[in-house]
């Protein structure tokens, strides 16, 4: 399955290519070093996206929660708390 065209799609497919290309004359041990850590940070970079996804609705519940809370006249600046 082919993904859709997106701007600057082309520079990067070029870059990456460009890379991969570099790469390729390293010694195997080498390419495998650099192969595993280009895989583990697409994998944390996965981790960190599903994260930020999954805490969307938690953070928008605590902002609405302020914006209540602020509406209410429950909020009070911190100079006022000292």
């Amino acid at each position: 399955m082919m993904a859709a065209y997106r701007p600057g799609t082309q520079l990067m497919f070029q870059a990456l290519s460009a890379a991969v290309a570099s790469a390729a004359k390293l010694p195997e041990e080498e390419q495998n070093v650099l192969a595993a850590i280009l895989l583990e940070e697409m994998e944390s970079e996965n981790r960190w996206s599903a994260l930020f996804s999954e805490s969307q609705n938690l953070l928008e519940q605590i902002a609405n929660e302020a914006i209540h809370e602020f509406q209410a006249g429950q909020v009070h600046p911190f100079d006022e708390l000292q």
